[in-house]
């Protein structure tokens, strides 16, 4: 059977489960996770390399994970928006994650609509099936099918990874046949300098409150690697110092970010220490600065100065760390 290959798009409502399920798919962590509506805000690529097994072609699925669909109130959530329409537009396949524990509402229909839209392959994906009541499923199944000629229809359970191989098996069943598009062990396109900026950001994300996360964001400001002899490393660095800006839009948020004698911004601080020393492999020194910034959700060249790539370019044009520093 020919090796298959394609890009799949994971779609749905915020807190559907489409980080989740990529990272369950995927084997690791590439994309946070929390139970804030509106976590992910860029589209995030991870790469699954299927071996052939009997009746089963071998394959690379190339996932999308997208940010919640919603309707945007704000520049921020019109980019967020256009990650999902990309996303859409690039597919071979999509796969519609819906939270199988909550009622059909307008929200879901519209995500139906945008996916009609698209004329796409769609597989539905029932989540969180291990919440459902029992004797729910079997009914829930037949009035999705109502509403769409989908491919399949698969109750999985992304937190569990129940369902997954009937989820990968319809996948690569409906793939067509291509190339490999990135080496084998590669998971995913995205630098380590966003996934770092992301880490920091999911810190804030759950240890403060529902009014900051929305208004947070984090950009990676200086970045060096240094050797056992204490200079920039060239390769296989045993340090990575890292400083990071939190941004917030107002001085009251500043203050909740920061906490009482500097706790709360310590917190942040340790827990993205931790996890981003896993990361990266080596011990992390980690610099975090809180900054006021109002209305920067609104700001075209803030936000531009916010994406990856943006990010990446003016990284390399920047010194790394003095020695006063």
């Amino acid at each position: 059977m020919a090796f298959r290959s394609g890009f799949v798009a994971i779609i749905g409502r915020p807190n559907a489960g489409k980080s989740t399920l990529l990272n369950r798919l995927v084997g690791q962590k590439i994309a946070i996770v929390t139970h804030k509506p509106q976590t992910t805000r860029n589209r995030i690529q991870g790469f699954l390399n299927i071996p052939a097994a009997k009746g089963r072609p071998g394959a690379q699925v190339v996932l999308m994970d997208t940010p919640g669909v919603h309707k945007p109130d704000s520049p921020l959530g019109r980019r967020m928006m256009q990650e999902v329409h990309d996303a859409l537009a690039e597919r071979d396949l999509v796969l519609l994650i819906v939270d199988a524990t909550q009622k059909l509402g307008t929200g879901d229909e519209f995500v139906l609509e945008l996916v009609k839209q698209a004329g796409a392959k769609t597989l539905l994906l029932l989540n969180k099936i291990d919440l459902l009541e029992k004797g729910k499923l079997l009914p829930l199944i037949d009035s999705y099918s109502k509403l769409h000629e989908f491919e399949e229809i698969i109750p999985v359970s992304a937190s569990r990874g129940t369902g997954v191989d009937a989820l990968l098996d319809g996948v690569v069943k409906r793939l067509p046949e291509g190339p490999r598009y990135f080496p084998k062990d590669q998971v995913t396109d995205q630098p380590e300098r966003f996934l770092a900026s992301e880490i920091i950001r999911e810190k804030v994300l759950v240890h403060t409150g529902q009014e900051v996360p929305y208004a947070s964001a984090v950009l990676i400001e200086k970045w060096e690697e240094v050797g056992k002899d204490n200079k920039p490393a060239k390769s296989d660095p045993t340090l990575t110092r890292i400083s990071a800006a939190i941004f917030c839009e107002r001085e009251g948020q500043k203050a909740i970010i920061i906490g009482k004698g500097g706790a709360m911004l310590k917190k942040i601080g340790t827990s993205a220490r931790i996890e981003l020393q896993k990361l990266l492999g080596t011990k992390v020194f980690l610099e975090l600065f809180v900054k006021v910034r109002g209305g920067w959700r609104e700001s075209r060249s803030v936000l531009d100065e916010l994406d990856w790539r943006r990010q990446l370019e003016d990284l390399a044009s920047k010194p790394a760390f003095d020695d006063g520093e």
